[in-house]
């Protein structure tokens, strides 16, 4: 599945709620069900920064995909960063680079953010395609 499919598939689940306290209750069961990231990569190395929980995030290459796991000491983060690792992760980092993030705006979840919050988003993103960066290096 695309990048893009799977955040359209993700835009229509956020559709089906009528209000934001559902919305919010949905991200969390999405954070139940995240990859979690193994207790070794639970390191400051790691660790998102400009977040005001604690994120972790890993990835690692196989087969020319990347794939992503991580954690988050907090719900409703836990839910944001596995919306985000749900749409790039197993894919090609090209595919991840050259991905936009206006799913985000689409299912209204910037908006519906502490501005703290909201600086976490972003910097879960950058990091993501940090990853997609490092390893199209490696491809190159």
């Amino acid at each position: 599945m695309t990048i893009q499919e799977i955040q359209n598939e993700i835009i229509d689940e956020f559709s089906m709620f009528e209000d934001w306290e559902e919305r919010y209750q949905y991200m969390i069961d999405l954070g139940k069900t995240l990859p979690l990231i193994e207790t070794e990569y639970k390191t400051d190395d790691n660790l998102i920064k400009g977040c005001q929980s604690k994120v972790w995030v890993h990835a690692e290459m196989k087969d020319n995909l990347v794939i992503f796991t991580a954690d988050s000491d907090a719900i409703i983060t836990k839910g944001i960063i596995a919306i985000l690792i749900r749409s790039f992760s197993n894919q090609h980092p090209k595919d991840i680079l050259d991905a936009d993030t206006d799913f985000i705006d689409k299912i209204g979840l910037k908006e519906h953010l502490s501005p703290t919050r909201a600086n976490g988003l972003v910097s879960m993103i950058k990091q993501l395609k940090m990853y997609a960066i490092a390893y199209q290096t490696q491809l190159s």
